[in-house]
């Protein structure tokens, strides 16, 4: 019993030794952006622009991959920031509008309130509000990393929309 609890001990001590070597890695070693962490709200994207075509002129983006939240493909300046009481992308994507302006309109998920599982009806449920939480503007950027990624679309009408509320509980018993 002695042998063990000697052994331990050493082994801890060696452990504590090696932790106290060793300075670890800095925030600005950890990731791709290579800056400190303590600095998120500082970064500055080099050489990226964001789509300037004006919404109703731009053409819809395939999607990554099958329901995909769709990327942004018009210039979103001024439409920032989005809250509850100033969302300027329902002014054009409310399924009421849409067909009337020629904008895509939200899908049947965005008007279902998952928590009490029931429809909101025509309002938008107070958890898909803030569009840009999901839906990201169209810019030049480079992937950082290679990505060998192929989606694998069940039909061509998955690449422009979704069928996400159809296929919610697919598997599930």
């Amino acid at each position: 019993m002695k042998k063990k609890i000697f052994l331990l001990s050493a082994a801890a001590s060696l452990f504590i030794a090696a932790c106290a070597l060793n300075d670890g890695v800095s925030s600005e070693q950890i990731g791709l952006r290579k800056i400190a962490l303590e600095n998120e709200n500082k970064i500055v994207l080099d050489n990226v622009n964001y789509n300037e075509t004006q919404p109703g002129e731009s053409a819809l983006v395939e999607r990554s991959f099958e329901n995909a939240p769709p990327l942004i493909s018009h210039s979103i300046e001024g439409m920032l920031p989005i809250t509850t009481d100033n969302n300027s992308c329902l002014s054009c994507h409310d399924k009421s509008i849409a067909k009337d302006v020629g904008a895509t309109p939200a899908p049947a998920t965005h008007y279902y309130d998952f928590r009490k599982n029931k429809s909101t009806g025509d309002t938008i449920s107070d958890t898909r509000f803030s569009c840009d939480q999901c839906h990201i503007a169209l810019s030049n950027a480079q992937p950082l990393v290679k990505n060998n990624f192929k989606a694998d679309f069940k039909d061509e009408n998955s690449k422009k929309s979704s069928n996400l509320f159809d296929v919610m509980n697919e598997g599930v018993k």
